[in-house]
């Protein structure tokens, strides 16, 4: 048996069923739902033993590059992040990290975990692995079956067969979609599975599998990682050969058609987070059934989940069985029975050009984040921070000046040829057409208030002259 297992983090998907908290421009892998921290690094938490688990590969756009690489320094963890191009599901991306692996080791186990799950029983998951890994190494693909607490039909399910490498694995009869709620009763009557949608296997097997079942996917992964190229400190896959793979999960592309599928039967305390309803299951609940987070206060409400965010003060009075998500700038108001239909509202608001449908008020950069305060046709105030040692890229504007006042920390703000320190409650003007940049030489982070002026106050008016981070 091959130890310590490649684990690979699949950080794609929007998760727009958990709006307004998960949106494009944040997806829900990367905020905090459920326990300390995301979900992103509490997987990375899960495979923290060096005994086990080897150097992961986290897989991920390149919009959410420098996301990633600061969760990931938040929590000490080292990581190989490859960004795809583009978004292809999770097939293509299987297939990459099976070529990687094998690059790194012909023989590595290699293990998929989504980075947007909840896992409560962490010393399972680690068991499971290890059951797992023994039918890997004799050349099944292996699934995580979760044993079901109710009749969900929000999941795929597995039927399980017979017993391989003693009582540990089982084959896989079939695997079979999200059904309607009288045969997922019966699915659970006869002891069925959820599919977790998490995978071990040897990468040469997988390979082989895609090979055989999708050769085209197989052919552009390992042209894509072929012509990977080194960007700081990401490795990006070639994009033209990685957009001929078909844009097809790896359920449907392998685990529905091969005959080396195996399950192990497991109880993780696992979700899969995919609505408000599926976080209200598993956050604790009062002696009325309901689940808060942030400044709520209830009165006569039974059964429901009450979220609160940036310290705005949410009440609820007299409602039972519902969702209510308040952050700064979008409140959402459910049913808990109709949760998943938050997906279609989403659109709904997307096709209306709400922009707080796909971006929050807080927009996070490699070197910090900046939050609107305040806007009209020809003003916008932003609060901008500054991580200690970042710098933002050295720039100019057509249509607007700029005022920052810095309210905490130390600035280092080039303007044309000359630089200067700006300490707290001092200001600096930089006039319309002017080269600047704003840098953070302190030990905390920098924190001002910048009132933009002028005809023209979108983000794209930023000419870069140049940037640390590449953009």
């Amino acid at each position: 048996m091959a130890f310590p297992i490649i684990p690979v983090i699949m950080c794609g998907g929007a998760g727009t069923r958990l709006w307004p908290v998960s949106r494009e421009s944040m997806p829900k892998q990367f905020v905090r739902l459920v326990g300390e921290g995301s979900t992103f690094q509490q997987v990375l938490d899960r495979i923290s033993d060096p005994e086990l688990f080897a150097r992961p590969l986290v897989i991920t756009h390149t919009d959410f590059r420098f996301v990633v690489a600061e969760q990931l320094r938040e929590r000490g963890v080292e990581a190989d992040i490859v960004l795809e191009p583009m978004g292809r599901d999770s097939g293509p991306a299987v297939a990459v990290s099976a070529v990687l692996a094998a690059e790194r080791d012909r023989d590595a186990l290699v293990l998929v975990l989504a980075a947007d799950h909840v896992v409560r029983k962490p010393d399972a998951f680690r068991a499971a692995c290890r059951l797992a890994a023994a039918a890997a190494a004799e050349g099944r693909i292996v699934t995580f079956g979760i044993e079901p607490t109710h009749a969900a039909t929000s999941y795929g399910y597995i039927r399980p067969g017979e017993k391989l490498n003693g009582a540990s694995a089982r084959t896989v009869e079939a695997f079979v979609e999200k059904p309607d709620a009288a045969t997922a009763a019966t699915y659970v009557a006869q002891r069925y599975l959820w599919n977790s949608g998490n995978f071990l296997f040897h990468a040469a097997t997988m390979l082989g599998e895609i090979e055989r079942c999708e050769p085209t996917m197989a052919e552009a992964a390992k042209a894509a990682v072929a012509g990977l190229t080194r960007d700081l400190d990401f490795l990006r896959l070639a994009s033209e050969p990685f957009a001929r793979a078909p844009k097809k999960s790896i359920d449907y592309a392998v685990m529905q058609r091969t005959k080396l599928a195996a399950v192990v039967p497991t109880d993780l305390g696992w979700s899969d987070i995919g609505s408000w309803s599926s976080v209200w299951d598993v956050l604790d609940h009062d002696a009325a059934g309901n689940a808060t987070d942030g400044p709520v206060v209830m009165l006569e409400s039974r059964n429901s989940l009450v979220r609160s965010e940036e310290s705005v003060l949410t009440t609820v009075v007299g409602l039972d069985d519902v969702i209510v998500v308040s952050t700064a700038d979008a409140v959402l108001v459910s049913a808990r029975s109709k949760a998943e239909q938050v997906k279609a509202l989403v659109e709904q608001l997307k096709a209306n050009n709400h922009r707080a449908a796909v971006e929050h008020r807080r927009i996070y950069r490699p070197w910090g984040y900046y939050q609107d305060v305040d806007a009209a046709p020809r003003y916008r105030v932003k609060r901008i921070v500054v991580k200690p040692g970042s710098k933002l890229s050295l720039q100019k504007h057509f249509h607007r000046s700029e005022h920052w006042v810095v309210v905490k920390g130390t600035a280092e703000i080039t303007l044309g040829e000359d630089v200067r320190t700006v300490h707290e409650n001092e200001s600096l003007y930089i006039p319309i057409g002017s080269i600047h940049r704003l840098a953070n030489p302190g030990k905390i982070p920098l924190e001002l208030i910048e009132v933009q002026v002028g005809s023209y106050l979108g983000d794209d008016d930023i000419v870069r002259l140049d940037d640390v981070y590449g953009r």
